[in-house]
């Protein structure tokens, strides 16, 4: 064979890979050692890059046999032979063991021959025990890659405790199934391993399309958006439907506090935002001077709801401790929600930055609360944990 017949060769063999396995299974080293190997020893080679390339490891094995039973090998020549049996394994996955197997596992990805991944070559690595949470992790983006979605969730949630990048391609397979809780799943492991507002905002907009959300509730997550900074500018932006839900169920300091960080950050125009921020100041103004009276009724009814309503209120003015205590005297005298009475009284916690406080007050939740009640309680929870 001569030297610029092998050396075309040579480089016809280059393989790369990517994420898929990181083994190299050739060097361009390759070429310039071919230009010494000799006639029989490259035909022999020749050979069995041919059977490989038709997917027959066995006949590719048996030529390169061929070639390294030839005397006096030179250093070219071993390199040659040993860089075609990386290739022979990468193609068929024969006479390299568990590296072999590796190679091929690379290969099929790359060239996006999932089912192979999924199928046979998993198979080959475990057995070989090569096959390790990189790998588990590639034969899951192989799911995802043929639409396999429900298999993609499954095999992910099979796999036990799982990385950032498992984490976000579970909350892609879930969302391309349709899956609303293996979705909100990811998400709030997202969330609490770390902590990042873009899983918030992913986070609180599945929260929102939980069944049975009401006003309130909807409130409470306008509320932890702006705690983690994932208020929404569009299409109706954020700061300027949750100053109208704050104002209309009777929480105007909170209505200020929306606006305002609104007009700050530019997200509310000059002259819409001007006339929210008046609104909900001059409800804010008739509040806190009624608030001495506001106090007195609470006091005087007959159950808890005024005053877990007022502390409510004083959470949204900033007065944490008052809070605590008000909605600390409204359960203890009985409420009609004691489940949302739990998660306001983790609020004012939250706002003294009493973290094991607030858990434990979260952890009164009943298990049977509608799902919207845990939903919301379940936020609380991963807010005051990360937070």
């Amino acid at each position: 064979m001569t030297s610029s017949n092998f050396r075309a060769l040579a480089a016809a063999l280059l393989l790369t890979t990517a994420s898929a396995g990181g083994v190299v299974l050739l060097s361009p080293v390759a070429a310039d050692a071919a230009s010494t190997v000799r006639p029989q020893v490259g035909a022999a080679i020749q050979a069995a890059i041919k059977d490989a390339s038709s997917g027959n490891g066995n006949a590719a094995l048996a030529k390169l046999h061929e070639a390294e039973s030839q005397p006096n090998l030179t250093p070219s020549e071993q390199q040659a032979i040993e860089q075609t049996k990386n290739y022979i394994a990468a193609k068929t996955g024969a006479g390299g063991g568990a590296t072999g197997a590796k190679a091929k596992f690379a290969n099929d990805y790359n060239a996006g021959r999932y089912s192979a991944v999924v199928g046979d070559d998993a198979d080959a690595l475990r057995k070989s025990g090569a096959f390790d949470s990189q790998s588990a992790l590639i034969v899951a983006q192989s799911y995802y890659l043929m639409h396999n979605f429900p298999e993609c969730v499954r095999y992910l949630q099979n796999m036990g405790r799982l990385g950032q990048q498992a984490l976000e391609l579970l909350n892609r397979c879930a969302y391309e199934a349709h899956d609303e809780q293996a979705q909100q799943q990811a998400l709030e492991q997202l969330v609490v391993d770390f902590n990042q507002s873009k899983y918030w905002a992913d986070l609180l907009g599945s929260a929102d399309r939980t069944a049975g959300m009401s006003t309130a509730d909807t409130l409470d997550v306008y509320r932890i958006r702006l705690l983690t900074g994932s208020m929404r500018p569009a299409p109706a932006t954020d700061f300027e439907t949750a100053t109208e839900i704050a104002v209309q169920l009777g929480f105007p300091s909170e209505g200020v506090t929306f606006a305002q960080k609104g007009i700050e950050t530019k997200a509310l125009d000059a002259t819409r935002g001007a006339k929210l921020l008046g609104l909900a100041k001059a409800n804010a103004a008739t509040d806190v001077a009624n608030l001495a009276k506001t106090q007195a009724a609470a006091a005087a009814a007959k159950n808890g709801d005024a005053s877990v309503k007022l502390g409510e209120d004083l959470w949204g003015m900033g007065k944490y401790q008052d809070a605590v205590t008000a909605i600390k005297a409204g359960i203890a005298k009985g409420v009609s929600n004691p489940d949302e009475a739990q998660i306001r009284l983790a609020m004012a916690y939250i706002g003294l930055h009493q973290r094991d406080a607030a858990l434990a007050a979260l952890k009164q939740v009943s298990k049977t609360a509608p799902p919207h009640t845990q939903t919301i309680a379940r936020l609380w929870s991963i807010y005051a944990r990360t937070h």
